[in-house]
């Protein structure tokens, strides 16, 4: 059985997104939690599993950082797929005695039913909460939410959403819920609240699978290649002929972002996302062009890439195996 390291503990978008991504080989793929981003990629670098699922990407908040400066310093291992996963996030807890499942059975309204589930306290069994616990960017993620059906909730900050919900499931307090994945509610024997309380319904994010070697994936048309570029010097012009390179024949970029080097206040390097796979005889053309240009250039991997909109809502089963 192949192993695959996750930000834990289990539950967390990133453990589900990587079950969902793998359903089709039930069995032969074991989920292993890792409670730090760090932990995750070591795991891996010392064969201790066989791959890793970074999240690096999201259409909210943009680039993880840490995560980014995890794969460009901390990381020799290539790049091996993409794919984009929904980050719904739900209100979980325990649902007082007598109060009927409105909130779940929202849930099949579709996306953003959270919100605007609830008509009377009858369909609000999370009017008695008082503390809700969370990430930070979970959090943010659901302000709207929070705001207008529980404006006076105090927040709990913890270091993952999984890890919130864990903590509801160890307590007996049914004023104290969490946010979280629907998995997560699953795994520790809690119920949906409140489903799909995110304020934007395009609230994706974009994971990346590093390894040595690339597991058995479906084919898609799509592929990338991702380049690091550190220029020479700072001068004008330097990245335009960078990009120029790629301009002109018609390579599509996607990505394209600066980061320190961690060398020298003021020097970057550029992190670039290209539409292509390494292949493509148009693109080695172009990294010779830029390394005759006397920038230094890093492949970290070409890749199949998996839009979400390409496959249909996971099932049940897929996320509570």
């Amino acid at each position: 059985m192949k192993r695959i390291a996750v930000l834990g503990p289990h539950g967390t978008v990133t453990d589900e997104s990587a079950r969902y991504f793998f359903r089709d080989g039930e069995g032969e793929y074991e989920f292993i939690p890792y409670k730090q981003i760090a932990d995750v990629f070591r795991a891996t670098l010392n064969g201790d599993t066989d791959w890793s699922v970074i999240p690096i990407e999201n259409a909210i908040d943009g680039s993880v950082s840490l995560h980014m400066d995890y794969l460009i310093h901390e990381n020799r291992l290539p790049i091996q797929a993409e794919w984009i996963y929904p980050s719904v996030q739900n209100l979980i807890g325990r649902r007082p005695a007598g109060s009927r499942n409105g909130g779940d059975a929202a849930a099949s309204g579709g996306r953003g039913a959270g919100a605007n589930a609830a008509e009377s306290d009858g369909d609000r069994p999370y009017a008695g909460v008082r503390k809700v616990i969370s990430i930070p960017v979970a959090i943010a993620q659901c302000r709207k939410f929070l705001g207008a059906e529980l404006p006076d909730v105090e927040l709990e900050h913890v270091a993952s959403t999984a890890q919130g919900v864990r903590l509801v499931s160890e307590g007996a307090d049914s004023g104290v819920a969490a946010i979280g994945t629907r998995l997560a509610a699953k795994l520790y024997g809690l119920d949906i609240l409140a489903p799909d309380i995110t304020d934007h319904q395009n609230n994706f994010t974009r994971f990346v699978l590093v390894g040595e070697s690339r597991p058995a994936l479906p084919e898609s048309p799509l592929h990338k290649t991702t380049i690091i570029v550190t220029l020479p010097e700072d001068f004008p012009g330097a990245l335009h002929q960078v990009l120029a390179t790629f301009a002109w024949r018609r390579i599509n970029l996607t990505k394209i972002e600066s980061r320190p080097t961690k060398l020298k206040l003021g020097n970057y390097y550029f992190y670039i996302d290209v539409e292509q796979s390494l292949d493509s005889l148009l693109l080695q053309a172009a990294l010779a062009e830029i390394e005759a240009l006397h920038c230094q250039v890093r492949v970290m991997g070409s890749y199949p890439t998996y839009p979400y909109e390409a496959v249909s809502r996971p099932k049940e089963s897929a996320l509570e195996s």
